[in-house]
């Protein structure tokens, strides 16, 4: 009787590395579009995990993914309402080469297309900031964002049409090239 509890933990404990391995990163990202701070994003992802550790590993290990990113999203929510106060969400990623291997120029403009999203970003709803960064940042289908933020997929496809079609009158030329509908 022993060795089988013993066995249940050891895979529990395997199922919870293997998806702090695969989703941490993810995860600490979209909860820094949060708070706009790593320490608080790193606390909410933390929280997340130890969910999925008290949770029966066979129930969701087949909606990992959406369950992981709900769960988080629930958690910052709870935070911010605690803090009675909502930060935009705002991170986006530019750059693929490391800020060592660029000239001052070339950061400077990086800096500055990175402040003409995020003014972007904080421009729209609540909803089309979270959906385009669901979408876009950490690559969630319809049906994924859907079942994190509990809204209909219809409403999900509603939200990032509209967001991004916001985000093409708001933003110069050169920064939505990637925001076209074929990249959805």
């Amino acid at each position: 009787m022993e060795d089988g509890c013993e066995k249940v933990i050891i895979n529990q404990d395997k199922f919870v590395r293997e998806a702090l391995a695969e989703y941490e990163s993810p995860l600490i990202g979209y909860a820094f579009g949060f708070f706009q701070d790593v320490e608080r994003a790193r606390d909410v992802v933390q929280d997340t995990f130890i969910r999925l550790y008290q949770q029966d590993a066979e129930k969701i290990q087949h909606g990992l993914k959406t369950w992981l990113f709900t769960v988080c999203r629930n958690r910052a929510l709870d935070v911010l309402r605690k803090e009675k106060r909502i930060v935009g969400l705002v991170e986006e990623e530019l750059a693929q080469v490391p800020a060592t291997r660029r000239d001052p120029s070339e950061r400077a403009d990086i800096q500055e297309r990175v402040g003409q999203v995020h003014e972007a970003l904080s421009r729209l709803s609540e909803n089309q900031r979270e959906v385009i960064l669901l979408k876009f940042e950490q690559g969630l289908s319809y049906q994924e964002i859907s079942e994190v933020t509990s809204l209909s997929t219809g409403n999900v496809g509603f939200l990032l049409h509209a967001g991004l079609k916001r985000l093409r009158r708001i933003l110069p030329e050169d920064l939505i090239q990637n925001l076209s509908p074929q990249s959805l």
